[in-house]
């Protein structure tokens, strides 16, 4: 009986866990999206000249961390797109 008792907890915590590993971010506002579209088309040619082997996060931080050589559109739309917070760190 107390073998099956802790069968069951551990099966209802591998569950509890599936289920948060699953869990998603919520969906952009369509504000966050649009903006992010804008971003995108403008900065298509500097991620071509600066950031062309960057994908996903690391080209957004490759097109940050070249701020200085973006074109005047491609800083306009990634000043319009909202900050992520910091990742919390891991301690």
């Amino acid at each position: 009986m107390r073998i099956r008792s802790l069968a069951s907890v551990m099966l209802l915590g591998a569950l509890v866990a599936a289920e948060c590993a699953q869990a998603q971010a919520p969906a952009a506002s369509p504000d966050a999206q649009a903006a992010r579209a804008a971003a995108h088309k403008a900065c298509q040619s500097d991620m071509q000249t600066l950031c062309a082997d960057k994908r996903g996060r690391e080209a957004m931080q490759c097109l940050r961390s070249n701020s200085d050589k973006l074109s005047s559109d491609c800083k306009d739309a990634l000043s319009k797109l909202p900050r992520r917070p910091p990742a919390p760190s891991q301690g």
